[in-house]
């Protein structure tokens, strides 16, 4: 499982950076040690989704590039604005969506001069009105984090295992 993760993230790297190169240069990156880093991104990882958990729009949209690609095994490839909108629509609705960090599954690596890619599982949990949450499932996902001076966002997301 765990050569099965480094090969999709060696793959998205190598895609990512011959169909979308970056300016390297406008970049910054902290000198974290490897602890502080995962603290950093397990950090950012609870900023997110705490927005996501109580449908702040106006926090989850700062915590993404607005070159998003978002790559979703069942659901294909979408752009920032189409996940803000898919955001919009989800809080919209009567049935609310919690999502958790499965506890031990996170692993951040540094990416030079550009930020970090963490890995890890999580799991969506659904509630419709009036009724018990219900676990929807645990999936696998991998968040490439770009620290430009100190501000930490997602430019790209792969989520599988569905």
């Amino acid at each position: 499982m765990k050569l099965r993760t480094i090969f999709i993230v060696t793959l998205f790297f190598v895609l990512s950076r011959f169909l979308h190169p970056y300016q390297v240069n406008a970049q910054t990156s902290e000198n974290l040690s490897p602890q502080e880093l995962t603290r950093k991104i397990a950090y950012m990882d609870s900023v997110l989704f705490n927005a996501f958990n109580t449908c702040d729009v106006n926090m989850s949209k700062s915590l993404f590039t607005e070159d998003l690609e978002f790559y979703h095994d069942e659901g294909g490839l979408t752009d920032y604005t189409q996940n803000v909108n898919s955001i919009l629509q989800r809080c919209n609705r009567e049935t609310k969506v919690r999502r958790e960090l499965v506890k031990g599954s996170l692993e951040v690596f540094p990416i030079k001069d550009f930020g970090a890619v963490q890995i890890g599982s999580h799991r969506f949990y659904y509630t419709e009105k009036g009724d018990e949450e219900k676990l929807d499932g645990t999936f696998r996902f991998v968040h490439i984090w770009k620290n430009v001076n100190g501000d930490w966002k997602i430019s790209r997301v792969i989520s599988y295992d569905h």
